[in-house]
C-alpha cells in the first residue's frame, strides 16, 4: 500500500488509546488520526499531556463514523460491548477494523456471552473476525477486514506455549497453570484506591482468582491448536510497577517424552519456531542465555525480565525444565500496553495493509 494511511482511535482516552496514538504519531505511513472521546471538550493534551504538540484532537464517535469511507483502520479502545455496536456499520462502509476489546475474540458468540454475562449483538460477525496474534495467524490477518486484538495475559501466554503445541509436549487433556503479574496500567484508568501508588508499591496485589475471564481464551484457542480440550488454571496479579506483565506457565509434559527433555532441548524447540536474532520473527526472542551453575543455582540472566521489554513490542521467552517432576516452565514477558494491546495492533494493521510488518515498530526496550 503506497501513500498516507487514515486512523481512527475510539476510546482514545485510556491507556491502550493513548499508546496508540503516539505509535501511531511516530509511524512513517500515518497521515491523519481521528481519536474520539466522549467528553470532547478536553483538549487532547490536556489527557495526554506527553503528546503535546502532536496537533491532535479528540472528535465524538458519530463524526468519526461520518468520516468512515476516508479512514483505512479503525482501533477500538473501548470496554466491552462497544465495538460490537458500532463494527458492522464502519464493515459495511469498507473501513477495516482491529479491536483491542474482547467483543470479537470468539468465533461462537455463546463463548462471549459466558465469559462476560452479556448477549452479543453482533454475532454473525463473530465467524469473520481473525485473532490479532501476528506470529501465529498472519496469513489470516492480512486479509482480514476485522481484527481481534487478543488480551495482554493472552499475547504473552499464547506465544510461550505454542511451541509445547507444535511439538506434542502440552497435548488434549493437559493442564496449563499459567501465574502472571500485570503492571497497574492494566487495572485501568478508573481511580482505585488499591492501585494508588502509596498503596500498590512495595505490594503485590492478586485478583480474579475465581477463574481468570483469559482463560476461556486461552483454552479455547491452545485446544483449536493442540486438537482437543486444555484446561488452563490462571493466576493474576499486579505488580508494583506501571508497564509489563510476566507470565510463568507450568505444563506437565506426556510420560513419554520426559526421557528426552532438558533446557537445551527446550531452547532448540523454540529457537526452531522464532528463530535467533534477526532470522525469524523480529518481535519474539528467545533467552539462550547458558546456565552455567549447579542445580539450583541463582542463575537470574538465563530468564527474561519485564524491565528489558518495557517501551517495545518484543515478547522475551525463556524455558526451563523440572526433570524430577516432568514440568516444563516457561517465562514470558512484554509490555501490556505495547505488544499487549496497541502495539500488536499497529503490527496487525501493518500486515492487513501490506506495509512492512516492523514499521512504526522498532524501537526496543527502554
Amino acid at each position: 500500500m503506497t501513500g498516507q494511511v487514515d486512523v481512527g482511535v475510539v476510546g482514545a482516552t485510556g491507556w491502550t488509546g493513548r499508546e496508540l496514538c503516539r505509535l501511531l504519531l511516530g509511524h512513517p505511513a500515518v497521515g491523519r488520526i481521528v481519536p474520539t472521546a466522549r467528553d470532547t471538550t478536553k483538549a487532547f493534551h490536556h489527557v495526554h499531556p506527553n503528546l503535546q504538540g502532536s496537533g491532535l484532537e479528540f472528535v465524538d464517535v458519530g463524526e468519526l463514523v461520518a468520516q468512515a469511507a476516508d479512514l483505512d483502520v479503525v482501533f477500538f479502545c473501548t470496554p466491552a460491548g462497544e465495538a460490537m455496536a458500532l463494527a458492522p456499520d464502519l464493515l459495511a462502509r469498507g473501513t477495516r477494523v482491529v479491536d483491542l476489546s474482547a467483543d470479537f475474540r470468539f468465533p461462537d458468540p455463546k463463548l462471549y456471552q459466558e465469559i462476560y454475562a452479556a448477549e452479543h449483538t453482533a454475532p454473525d460477525l463473530t465467524a469473520r473476525a481473525v485473532l490479532g496474534v501476528t506470529e501465529l495467524f498472519r496469513e489470516r490477518v492480512a486479509t482480514a477486514p476485522l481484527v481481534a486484538n487478543p488480551g495482554c495475559y493472552v499475547i504473552a501466554t499464547l506465544l510461550g506455549l505454542v511451541p509445547l503445541v507444535e511439538n506434542g509436549l502440552l497435548t488434549p487433556s493437559s493442564a496449563v497453570h499459567v501465574h502472571a503479574v500485570n503492571g497497574t496500567t492494566g487495572g485501568g484508568t478508573k481511580p482505585k484506591t488499591e492501585l494508588m501508588h502509596a498503596e500498590v508499591f512495595g505490594s503485590v496485589l492478586p485478583y480474579s482468582l475465581e477463574g481468570h475471564r483469559h482463560s476461556g481464551e486461552l483454552e479455547h484457542y491452545l485446544g483449536e491448536l493442540a486438537g482437543g480440550g486444555i484446561t488452563v488454571v490462571m493466576s493474576t496479579a499486579h505488580g508494583p510497577f506501571a508497564r509489563g506483565i510476566l507470565v510463568q506457565a507450568d505444563v506437565v509434559v506426556p510420560p513419554g517424552a520426559k526421557a528426552d527433555l532438558d533446557r537445551d532441548a527446550l531452547l532448540s524447540l523454540y529457537v526452531d519456531r522464532y528463530g535467533a536474532g534477526h532470522d525469524g520473527e523480529h518481535f519474539v526472542l528467545v533467552n539462550d542465555v547458558a546456565k552455567r551453575g549447579g542445580p539450583n543455582a541463582k542463575e537470574y540472566g538465563a530468564y527474561p525480565r519485564v524491565a528489558n521489554v518495557v517501551g517495545s513490542n518484543h515478547c522475551h521467552l525463556g524455558v526451563d525444565y523440572d526433570p524430577v517432576r516432568g514440568v516444563v516452565k516457561v517465562v514470558s514477558v512484554i509490555d501490556n500496553l505495547v505488544k499487549g494491546a496497541a502495539g500488536s495492533a499497529v503490527q496487525n494493521m501493518n500486515v492487513m495493509l501490506g506495509l512492512p510488518e516492523t514499521e512504526g515498530l522498532r524501537m526496543y526496550g527502554l
